[in-house]
């Protein structure tokens, strides 16, 4: 039940960050398809950041330290894109142009998150 509650978590984080953030689309037609692409694309995120953050976290720790942490929002902005990518390869709508908009997006996306994790609990 946890699982699915973050999943929904990020999938309206994600929507958020869609609404928010000029570069980050979703182009299904219908409603239904654009909540069924974020499901999806949720769960991309999520599976990109349980198998690639805590490697990258491990690697750049020298970094982390050096900038007093700030290297995880590009580090972020990194697994978005990565995101976007993967959900083209699944022929999914989502689309994260460039590196500033998965910056903002994943600052949104990161927010949102945890302000629902706050409101949701474990």
């Amino acid at each position: 039940m946890k699982i699915i509650v973050k999943i929904l978590a990020v999938a309206a984080a994600l929507w958020v960050a869609t609404q928010l953030v000029a570069g980050i689309t979703v182009s299904a037609e219908t409603t239904v398809k654009q909540i069924g692409t974020l499901l999806v694309v949720a769960l991309l995120f999520g599976a990109v950041n349980a198998v690639l953050k805590p490697i990258i976290k491990t690697l750049g720790c020298a970094f982390y330290i050096l900038t007093l942490g700030l290297f995880a929002l590009v580090v972020n902005a990194g697994l978005l894109l990565l995101t976007s990518w993967l959900a083209a390869q699944f022929h999914l709508p989502f689309h994260v142009e460039g590196f500033w908009a998965a910056f903002w997006g994943a600052i949104v996306v990161g927010l949102v998150s945890w302000l629902l994790d706050l409101v949701l609990g474990d």
